[in-house]
């Protein structure tokens, strides 16, 4: 998403010709485009968003379970010993 963002940025400095951006090359200005579709391309073939998805839904639901556990008196802190 930064790269995105970057390359908004550098495209509305190229088109409204601001100086040191108006004298660069395209290819300069159009990189980050780029290097934002390698980034989606291996996230998506390496499953990287995929897992930290699964790892908040994990943590969500552990949450819950202790929460619940705590509310029907069976968690860590109401056990008996």
């Amino acid at each position: 998403m930064y790269l995105v963002l970057l390359g908004l940025l550098l495209l509305t400095l190229k088109w409204m010709e601001v100086e040191p951006v108006a004298q660069w090359a395209w290819w300069w200005v159009l990189s980050p485009f780029g290097g934002a579709m390698l980034w989606w391309a291996w996230a998506d073939a390496t499953g990287y968003y995929k897992r930290r998805e699964m790892r908040k839904l994990d943590e969500r639901r552990e949450l819950r379970r202790q929460r619940d556990m705590d509310a029907l008196g069976t968690g860590p802190k109401n056990r008996r010993r």
